[in-house]
């Protein structure tokens, strides 16, 4: 695998991990939120984690080409992102003096969600996204060379882990700037992490809508 199939690859991943979605609305709820999005962000990567190792065992076609299976993913996915948007909207983020984030019951510290439980609603935004399957499905096969030098599970692998890092720059640095801008601004936080909350509905609802119209 050459150096110029691995940075056409980065360009395209870069440009899908840049486009808003529920990834990105997470971590900004987890950035006014929580004393740091360290924990958001790992869970984040763990959901993709899992599918790089479906991917590297050749299981993602298995997973991708099953419609119940995929219905069953969509459903859960959604239903999940809709419990996470309403969360939000239900106690949206309250910054301290100290820019830590707190919400009514999710206080930072003893007050707050551990960092486990942070990290797993990661991993099930990452993980319960139909998406990042079909991401993982209709991506990696572009990139990936059956007839080169490199196995091609190793060639998969590589592949998911830079998409890996990738999200772990642009969601670390997403977090970070949305508490680092709006540490003074708490009604801008608010509302901030309220329209994140709209955003997980909604991309649960069409998630659902179009798979149930499939």
């Amino acid at each position: 695998m050459d150096t110029t199939t691995l940075a056409a690859f980065l360009a395209m991943d870069l440009l899908l991990v840049f486009t808003p979605g529920a990834d990105w609305a997470f971590a900004i709820t987890a950035g006014l939120r929580d004393r740091s999005v360290v924990p958001a962000v790992a869970g984040l990567i763990a959901g993709y984690a899992g599918y790089t190792v479906l991917a590297v065992a050749g299981l993602v076609v298995v997973v991708a080409s099953s419609a119940t299976l995929l219905t069953a993913l969509t459903v859960a996915g959604a239903g999940y992102l809709v419990w996470l948007g309403w969360d939000a909207l239900r106690q949206p983020a309250v910054l301290t003096a100290a820019g830590a984030g707190t919400g009514a019951g999710h206080g930072a510290g003893a007050d707050g969600s551990s960092r486990l439980r942070v990290m797993l609603k990661g991993a099930g935004t990452s993980g319960l996204n139909p998406k990042a399957l079909l991401l993982y499905f209709s991506l990696f096969p572009q990139f990936i060379d059956p007839e080169g030098g490199w196995p091609v599970a190793t060639q998969t692998g590589l592949l998911g882990a830079l998409h890996m890092t990738a999200c772990a720059g642009v969601y670390l640095a997403v977090g970070v700037l949305a508490r680092t801008v709006l540490r003074a601004r708490p009604a801008v936080a608010r509302a901030v992490t309220r329209a994140s909350g709209v955003l997980m509905i909604v991309i649960g609802g069409l998630l659902l809508v179009e798979r149930l119209a499939g």
